[in-house]
């Protein structure tokens, strides 16, 4: 049956744009909410079960308050799928449409999402203060409409993604769970692993990248059992890494990925290129289809379907308050790894941009604009402030990246205490023990809900950099938890050891009926 021409207006392709992108930035998938609510049931480690318990709070209090998620508000990326019978009336390129959209969603005065695109991958990476341009995929396919799926890709995540070429007899799954095991926690678990098997390189990536948007069903898949090789191997993923016992956060766990996704394309017979993104604990994504008659009109996701976690459910026994105007290299020295601490105090921030520049300083025998002396910093760029806000969400940004700069900043500043994201590398923490400067995380994916921990906040030093900017935070008890001591004990390693010994003796328990 031949399909009618159907008419549309390039301004409802961008104001769909618009709303989508404002709408993933504070309301997660529900499918998403129900597969954390049953992993947070479930969870038996302490330090895990008060991750997830975070993300979930923090994602109640988003969507309520409509202000983002995490502070990463994303890497936009598009798929559409252009009806060969749809006309779209715009003197404008698709992609052009696209980019106005992501400009009015971003700098959207009641909820600013934070810019994170630089226009200069080499040199000058001058950011576009408005997260354009999007990446951009287009599909000509039967039919006279538009479907468009919209996401948002944190860079935590983005910046775990591999590729490999695999001999043809080679096993996908022991590459997927060896990879899987070697990229730590930046990439916020409990999230999901993407797989795109076949084709070329670039069509490897993109399979991987569009299957992970796709609705969170392991657990139906689980019950009846799978009907192809590609969902043998999602089961087969999904228990693998699971299995290694990484957790939420990387603090050791049960709960690592609540769903994987397997996509596949025919290929070289030579050739077996497989991709691997995994998927953070923001999920940011949205698939929505235009007819004609106007935007989108997108309605909020039944709330009741979100926990009643409150704060009071994410205490454990052994909190430990610690007031930051007052800190000592002594009471450091006494925080040991996995302990929760409520930080209350002033505390500064900074993270790559920053310390960078902190740095050259230092080699330049410059003095610097703020003193760093028996202070603690923070690695986060934060969401611009709104309304009767302080800041807007700060959740933490992955340490790994400051690690270059740790040995500088400890020897010649005087530091007490560092906080972000993940683990440290093994030169990071020789520097901590040299130093006795010890590192402490907060959980990724709870931006907003720390955000309410902050009280005050002041611009101290490089304004220019935007929310890469030095401030000065004052905080009524943030919580984090320990991750590296000062003898060099890390949770990163003891956690998921750990939890990986007490699965496997249960697996074996299990298949001999004890």
């Amino acid at each position: 049956m031949h399909n009618k021409i159907r008419t549309i207006a390039g301004k409802d392709i961008t104001k769909s744009v618009a709303d989508a992108l404002q709408y993933i930035s504070h309301y997660h998938p529900p499918d998403y909410i129900r597969y954390l609510s049953q992993a947070y049931a479930r969870e038996q480690s302490p330090s895990a079960k008060n991750a997830i318990g975070q993300i979930l709070l923090n994602s109640r209090l988003a969507a309520f308050g409509r202000r983002p998620i995490c502070q990463d508000t994303g890497l936009v990326v598009v798929f559409a799928k252009v009806g060969m019978d749809a006309r779209i009336k715009s003197r404008a390129s698709f992609a052009d449409l696209v980019n106005e959209g992501v400009r009015q969603a971003y700098l959207d005065p009641h909820n600013p999402l934070r810019p994170s695109i630089v226009s200069d991958p080499l040199a000058g990476r001058v950011n576009t203060r408005d997260n354009t341009p999007a990446v951009v995929h287009v599909d000509l396919v039967p039919g006279n409409e538009i479907e468009i799926t919209m996401a948002a890709k944190g860079g935590g995540s983005e910046n775990k993604a591999r590729f490999t070429t695999l001999n043809p007899s080679a096993s996908v799954a022991n590459w997927v769970v060896d990879t899987v095991s070697t990229l730590g926690s930046g990439w916020c678990p409990p999230g999901l692993i993407s797989v795109g098997i076949g084709g070329s390189a670039e069509k490897a990536m993109l399979l991987a990248k569009e299957a992970m948007n796709e609705p969170i069903n392991m657990s139906e898949l689980t019950a009846r059992g799978p009907t192809s090789v590609e969902e043998a191997l999602r089961i087969e993923l999904y228990e693998r890494i699971n299995a290694l016992g990484i957790g939420a956060q990387g603090l050791g766990g049960l709960t690592t990925v609540v769903d994987v996704k397997v996509a596949t394309y025919p290929t070289h017979a030579a050739s077996k290129p497989v991709a691997l993104i995994p998927q953070c604990a923001a999920n940011r994504h949205l698939t929505f289809t235009l007819d004609g008659t106007g935007p989108i009109q997108l309605q909020p996701p039944n709330l009741s379907e979100w926990p009643q976690i409150g704060n009071e459910d994410l205490q454990t026994a052994n909190v430990r308050r610690v007031n930051l105007d007052a800190l000592t290299r002594e009471e450091t020295a006494s925080w040991r790894c996995g302990e929760t601490l409520l930080l209350s105090g002033k505390m500064l921030t900074g993270r790559d941009a920053a310390h960078q520049r902190l740095v050259e300083l230092i080699d330049a025998g410059k003095p610097l604009p703020v003193g760093l002396r028996g202070r603690v910093i923070y690695y986060v760029g934060p969401v611009r402030a709104v309304r009767d806000e302080v800041v807007g969400p700060a959740g933490p940004t992955t340490a790994s990246r400051m690690d270059s700069f740790i040995e500088k900043m400890l020897a010649e500043t005087g530091l007490f205490a560092m906080v972000g994201k993940a683990e440290r590398g093994p030169t990071a923490i020789e520097s901590i023990v040299k130093h006795k400067t010890p590192y402490l995380i907060a959980v990724g994916g709870a931006a907003y809900l720390i955000s309410k921990s902050i009280k005050a906040a002041r611009l101290v030093a490089f304004e220019d950099l935007g929310m890469e900017a030095i401030y000065e935070f004052e905080v009524q008890d943030m919580p984090v938890i320990m991750a590296v001591d000062v003898v060099g004990n890390s949770i990163h390693n003891s956690g998921p050891l750990e939890w990986r010994k007490r699965m496997a003796a249960d697996s074996i328990a299990r298949s001999i009926g004890v």
